[in-house]
């Protein structure tokens, strides 16, 4: 096998998005994931469609596009987790794994006999990471979350959208399932890292991890502004708190992004647009003052832009050093020349669909390269070869 984590078994207890999502990333470095789900229903995601998975005579399967999303390069063991059967075959894979995900509610598999403490017995080197929405202390630590309702509670709607006075402004969610996403990722790093402790100390460990922690930590520069100013940050829409220019502006045929970073790339960006002057004025020179300036500032800069095109204003741009581009929609997005030399989209084999278009891990390794050869697995595709190769029946699903 290839890839960094080709001698990990995981053993992937959760469903959605948090949890498969770390779980695809670690089946993209090479590990072994071994996901169960429910008998006869599977991941809730499976279902979270349209659009669903054509076969190859074009007619429509039951795999959710949604559910293609997160779930490539594991396996599917479907166990039923009530009957003492399902238990023993979990207990069993515990044993033989090296990490185990799950996002149940708070107590639930405690509840089972599958909790950390009781795997731990069977596997006292086992990294155990349990995903839930507030965490397991505290006093919502029973309650159930989604993304959407913890970009509201974690202050990210907060600082995302427009002003409230201006056309179309309020409160928006990031348009993908972006604390879902982060919380996916904080789980694969805390994984990695209990694994890279256990080397040094033998011993295993248990990781709680709540999607607001990860809301509230995503913060970042805003918290901070916060926490320096007593001011708490409001919606600016696309324009940064902090360095400008930067913002979407409109041009002859469309609108472009600009991302101008400091005050050497804007002398560069105000000689690209014929306003050489605005580098040497005092209200535009720093960044501080353009920031202190900016309604000015702005109106310069859309009227400057106004007459050129969107692939003028990138071309100049990106000969000049100034960081700019175009908006694209997502069909766009994998035309890029950018985008199709790195290979984000690949195709790889599926038993219905045929070839199932997907896009890939952006960690390109030179000495243990990844592969994509597994597409997310079909329900229990996978429950028989792995049951007997624990001595177990088909019984126990």
């Amino acid at each position: 096998m290839s890839g960094p984590l080709s001698h990990i078994r995981v053993l992937d207890l959760s469903r959605i998005m948090a949890g498969p999502w770390s779980g695809q990333i670690l089946a993209d470095l090479g590990a072994d994931v071994i996901k169960i789900e429910r008998t006869g229903e599977g991941d809730d995601t499976r279902r979270w469609g349209p659009p669903f998975l054509q076969d190859q005579a074009g007619n429509p399967t039951q795999e959710a596009g949604y559910y293609l999303s997160v779930n490539r390069g594991k396996r599917s063991v479907e166990l039923d987790l009530k009957s003492a059967e399902g238990r023993a075959a979990v207990r069993a894979l515990a044993a033989e794994s090296d990490i185990v995900l799950e996002n149940f509610k708070t107590g639930t598999l405690d509840q089972m006999g599958l909790g950390y403490a009781d795997l731990k017995a069977v596997n006292p080197r086992l990294i155990y990471c349990s995903i839930t929405g507030f965490g397991l202390t505290g006093p919502m630590a029973g309650d159930a979350a989604y993304d959407f309702m913890i970009q509201g509670m974690g202050g990210l709607m907060s600082v995302t959208g427009g002003a409230d006075d201006t056309p179309g402004g309020g409160p928006q969610k990031v348009g993908v399932p972006i604390v879902d996403i982060m919380t996916g990722m904080y789980a694969t790093i805390g994984v990695l890292a209990a694994l890279a402790n256990r080397d040094q100390t033998g011993k295993g460990d248990h990781i709680d991890l709540a999607m607001l922690d990860v809301s509230v930590a995503m913060l970042a520069n805003q918290a901070m502004n916060y926490l320096v100013s007593g001011q708490p940050p409001v919606r600016r829409g696309n324009r940064h708190p902090n360095i400008q220019p930067q913002n979407v502006y409109p041009v002859a045929d469309g609108h472009i992004v600009l991302a101008v970073g400091n005050d050497g790339q804007f002398r560069k960006f105000a000689t690209a647009i014929g306003r050489a002057e605005l580098a040497d004025d005092p209200d535009y020179a720093t960044n501080a003052a353009r920031v202190e300036n900016l309604p000015a500032l702005e109106a310069l800069l859309i009227a400057a832009l106004a007459s050129g095109t969107v692939d003028h204003w990138v071309a100049t741009f990106a000969k000049a050093g100034v960081p700019s581009g175009p908006i694209n929609t997502v069909d766009r997005v994998f035309e890029e020349p950018q985008v199709k030399h790195r290979q984000m989209l690949r195709e790889i084999p599926h038993p219905l669909g045929g070839a199932l278009k997907q896009v890939v891990s952006p960690l390109n390794f030179a000495n243990a390269p990844l592969r994509y050869e597994t597409a997310p697995p079909l329900l229990g595709q996978h429950t028989q070869e792995v049951l007997e190769a624990l001595g177990l029946g088909r019984a126990c699903a």
